[in-house]
């Protein structure tokens, strides 16, 4: 609702779960709902393998069009309110983990959402976190509504939602968690206002970049599959040499299932395959309890070569033709509902701050601190209106920036170039060593409203 900035049909908003549907929000010229029985057979939409979930799981299952522009270039897929306490008991009548399995292997981003004042994980939001494993890199989390808890209990919040999420999804690196108030109310606590407005920009950032590298992503899950698919031969066509031709097919087809660990470990090292390529040990093993070992096929080792030469060869080629079609194309980037909000003018990030700050002013921004840092610029004894580097470096340095930092500054601020300081180039060096210790970032190149006015160059009209 945020993102879209308008309402969708089937849609509900209150505090408890209210949403028991999944609902896939997607572009379409009138709005409209579609119910999950008629979706899963058009062949227009990529939702026909969700059949095989069944009637109670189509029952839940609709699709949300409208005539939004955020939903030219995203779809998104609104899952339903996670259960909690006594009511996680009650059966959903089909398997909520495994259709969100289905849909986390298909999908570009994965955003779990916590609020910052109910962040206990209840068994049921375990279980679905769970259930997106092996698909870390896709997952990002939003604390939300964190106006509503002052400074000191939100850092105390985000450090019990770090801990929460450590001991559900098992990963080294820490998964990246975006703060903030996503909604269009007013902030109750307005102390981290320009800490929320940063974090928006960050997760708006990472949405608009989901288009323009759709083409590379479904490259990398073809890899994902041609690897798994190989792997998958290699078991097969196992299983079928070791079953016996005539008698004792029952017992040995057990025996196999059982010893199914110890053949992975013999294929890895025949095959010099990784072990995280292979299927899980338990679900392979359930799937196999159902199969008839002696209609597998033998292993094609021409097949297997193919898959080879593909992953050895063809990819690269076709990932060179990607980055020359993208490169070729006009930078594809979500626009419409929030994400226009935040582009351009006085509210856009960062906009009068740091190095823009004084860009609407006709006066020269740094004019204001001039006197002080004038009393500065005398102390250190300049000749005829300048001082030296070595000068200027004894008064820089007190700022305690890296060399690196100071010598891009002097840089900037050395608007001739003949490697002295005036007075008017000396306070626009320390105007942007403030800028550094604020926190704010350096520009490239000097902007013309930073510029000392006796450097600017005279406006020349035309004759």
């Amino acid at each position: 609702r945020y993102l879209l900035e308008q309402d969708f049909p089937g849609m509900r908003i209150g505090p408890e779960p209210t949403t028991d549907s999944f609902i896939a929000v997607m572009y379409g010229e009138t709005e409209g709902n579609v119910p999950g029985n008629a979706l899963v057979v058009d062949p227009k939409k990529p939702f026909r393998k969700l059949g095989r979930f069944g009637n109670a799981f189509l029952n839940r299952f609709m699709c949300s069009q409208l005539p939004n522009e955020v939903l030219k270039s995203i779809s998104i897929i609104d899952s339903p309110g996670i259960l909690s306490g006594e009511k996680q008991r009650i059966s959903r009548g089909y398997d909520f983990c495994q259709v969100l399995q289905w849909f986390a292997e298909r999908v570009d981003r994965i955003i779990l959402l916590f609020d910052a004042h109910k962040l206990d994980i209840s068994d049921e939001f375990s279980e679905a976190i769970k259930s997106f494993r092996g698909q870390d890199d896709k997952i990002r989390v939003v604390l939300n509504k964190a106006d509503q808890v002052d400074t000191q209990q939100l850092m105390r919040v985000y450090g019990a939602l770090m801990w929460s999420l450590g001991k559900v999804i098992d990963t080294p690196e820490v998964l990246r968690v975006y703060i903030g108030s996503f909604w269009a109310h007013p902030l109750r606590n307005t102390d981290n206002r320009r800490l929320f407005e940063a974090e928006a920009q960050d997760l708006f950032k990472d949405i608009q970049s989901l288009p323009q590298k759709a083409a590379v992503r479904k490259l990398n899950d073809l890899i994902k599959r041609a690897r798994l698919a190989k792997v998958h031969a290699y078991i097969i066509s196992y299983l079928k040499k070791e079953m016996p031709s005539v008698f004792g097919k029952e017992n040995k087809k057990k025996e196999l299932i059982n010893k199914l660990p110890e053949i992975y470990i013999q294929l890895q090292r025949e095959h010099h395959i990784s072990a995280g390529d292979f299927p899980e040990v338990k679900k392979m093993q359930e799937q196999l309890e159902n199969c008839d070992f002696t209609k597998f096929h033998s292993l094609k080792p021409k097949l297997i070569e193919a898959v080879d030469n593909m992953l050895a060869n063809k990819i690269a080629s076709l990932m060179n033709l990607i980055r020359q079609e993208e490169s070729n194309m006009p930078t594809e980037m979500v626009h419409g509902g929030a994400f226009d909000g935040t582009m351009a003018g006085p509210f856009g990030h960062g906009y009068g701050e740091g190095a823009k700050e004084g860009a609407d002013e006709e006066e020269w921004v740094v004019a204001k601190d001039k006197p002080a840092y004038d009393e500065i610029f005398y102390t250190l004894s300049p000749i005829n209106g300048k001082i030296s580097g070595i000068s200027a470096k004894k008064e820089m340095v007190t700022s305690k920036l890296p060399n690196s930092v100071l010598g891009k500054i002097w840089k900037l601020a050395d608007c001739d170039g003949d490697g002295m300081l005036d007075d008017e180039e000396f306070a626009l060096a320390k105007h942007l060593i403030k800028i550094k210790l604020d926190g704010y970032e350096l520009p490239g190149t000097l902007p013309s409203h930073l510029v000392p006015p006796s450097h600017r160059k005279p406006f020349q009209t035309a004759e």
